[in-house]
């Protein structure tokens, strides 16, 4: 590795909040390394010639929003990506690992709205909500099946810009990106995990490695937050198993307590109509507990889908 540690990122404000975390982070556990962050251009960041079209409908999913960074680290030109794990494909690049996660914000949903909304009830009948996700669109629809649900496409201050101007009169949002860039005054609501169970890996940070790299490895190690590392492992390993992307309804999250983990995933048609839950609880020590606990609700729920809502 060089002497300078060189971080792969997007260049959205709420990426570069999430990058300089991991960066001020690793100068806290070593003093005097020097890091430098270098933003990359991914095809999923949003521009506005794209329109509104999800990535759902794009090839490539949300694994465009690492793609180029994992080229970059595949060829020396940055030592790790930084990513929000919630947008990592279920399957990494050969050779590439992510086995380092900074502290899990809260996973929760936030509503933000136009006018005196204080929950989604305050919604007038037919209301618009703009979403870029079908996780979103799916668990709104299953509680309010008249609203209008319209993509929503770019990152958290566009989209609040966008409907403050009118385009759409409410937006959903994950919680930890709001609050990391200081935005909760925007917040109507936020949504229980009963209301809107959060997407794989919400609020979590991944930090992406070569693999067999273990001097970078080795400066991880004292940021790790073996917690948040659990809470990963169960949730990825469910999604692997339902083949989880962008084009398919899911939500999942884990919580340990006292060393038991309750894993909570659920699988749902595009219009909210139908949504399939299972949890299970068990003893988690480590990350291949936490993965088996995963794949038993994965496979157990999967067996119960109608093979068509899988995309």
């Amino acid at each position: 590795m060089a002497q300078t540690l060189r971080i792969g990122t997007r260049g959205s404000k709420l990426a570069l909040v999430q990058a300089g975390m991991v960066r001020d982070a690793l100068i806290a556990a070593h003093p005097g390394l020097e890091v430098e962050i270098k933003i990359i251009q991914t095809s999923g960041d949003w521009k506005p010639e794209q329109g509104e079209t999800r990535l759902s409908e794009t090839k490539g999913g949300k694994g465009q929003f690492a793609a180029e960074i994992e080229h970059a680290l595949l060829a020396g030109a940055v030592d790790c990506g930084v990513h929000s794990l919630k947008d990592m494909s279920s399957f990494l690049p050969e050779g590439l690992v992510i086995r380092h996660v900074l502290k899990r914000e809260d996973p929760r949903d936030v509503l933000l709205a136009n006018g005196a909304v204080r929950n989604l009830g305050d919604l007038p009948e037919g209301a618009v909500v703009g979403t870029a996700s079908l996780r979103r669109q799916a668990l709104l629809l299953a509680q309010r099946p008249d609203l209008k649900i319209v993509p929503l496409r770019g990152n958290v201050p566009t989209r609040i810009e966008k409907m403050r101007a009118g385009q759409v009169d409410a937006t959903v949002l994950a919680l930890a990106g709001v609050r990391r860039l200081g935005l909760e005054r925007e917040i109507a609501c936020t949504f229980t995990e009963e209301q809107m169970l959060p997407a794989a890996c919400q609020g979590i940070v991944g930090i992406e490695i070569r693999e067999g790299d273990s001097e970078t490895a080795r400066l991880f190690d004292p940021i790790h937050h073996a917690e948040s590392g659990y809470a990963a492992a169960a949730e990825r390993a469910a999604l692997a198993v339902l083949d989880g992307s962008c084009h398919t309804p899911i939500g999942a999250h884990a919580l340990r307590d006292g060393g038991i983990m309750t894993l909570r995933v659920l699988v749902a048609s595009g219009d909210g109509r139908q949504v399939f839950r299972d949890e299970q609880s068990g003893p988690v020590q480590n990350d291949a507990d936490a993965a088996r606990l995963g794949q038993v609700v994965g496979l157990r729920l999967k067996s119960r889908i109608p093979p068509d809502l899988l995309a």
